[in-house]
């Protein structure tokens, strides 16, 4: 079962490496605001497994793009640091942090190739590392064996944005699962893409 979700992952990467129809290639950078975020640990049957966060959550990565106007293949990974997320439930400690690992299908404004504005949609999918409880994990609960360390899941996203000359934002929506345990995560927020070749090109004169 697992080597068959690998099977699919990796195959979602290829065929969209492969599918690019444009000719392509950048690089730059993400950066994400999680207006909204819930991580939920895999069951210990002890506490509250759940902590999310609506205040200060920042995300930062780096980011290729493989494509044209109309559409781009993108690999990216983001680091996302919620430093007050809490748990209403049983309150623990403070702290979150993700790692989403994606492979999206961008297409119009949101593909980072276009001179001119545009309106445009991402989706993708790929896996995330998230972590609770950074600091300050109460040593009541350790004593009842609470442990917080990095949980996985996979994770589909989809985005919706407006993009000009190397730059978009875009709203997004990204949910995380696991079939081996009940984890799961939430993640809705703003983000902003920064293709530096195309910026530069932008503010060429002759562009």
């Amino acid at each position: 079962m697992k080597k068959f979700r690998y099977i699919i992952v990796l195959s979602f990467a290829l065929l969209g490496a492969v599918s690019v129809s444009a000719q392509s290639v950048a690089w730059g950078g993400t950066i994400r605001h999680d207006l909204y975020n819930r991580y939920a640990n895999p069951s210990d049957d002890i506490a509250s497994r759940s902590a999310g966060s609506a205040v200060i959550n920042l995300g930062l990565g780096p980011k290729i793009w493989i494509g044209g106007p109309d559409f781009s293949f993108s690999p990216e990974v983001t680091f996302q640091w919620s430093p007050l997320a809490l748990s209403t439930g049983d309150y623990k400690g403070l702290g979150a942090m993700s790692f989403p690992i994606l492979a999206k299908f961008e297409f119009f404004g949101n593909s980072n190739f276009n001179k001119d504005g545009k309106f445009g949609f991402s989706i993708g999918g790929g896996v995330q590392y998230s972590k609770t409880e950074l600091w300050y994990l109460k040593g009541s609960f350790k004593e009842d064996g609470v442990e917080r360390p990095y949980f996985r899941t996979y994770v589909i996203e989809g985005d919706f944005g407006y993009g000009i000359s190397g730059f978009d934002v875009h709203l997004f929506m990204r949910y995380g699962w696991s079939n081996d345990t009940d984890a799961n995560t939430l993640n809705i927020g703003i983000g902003y893409d920064f293709n530096i070749p195309k910026l530069k090109q932008a503010t060429d004169p002759e562009f």
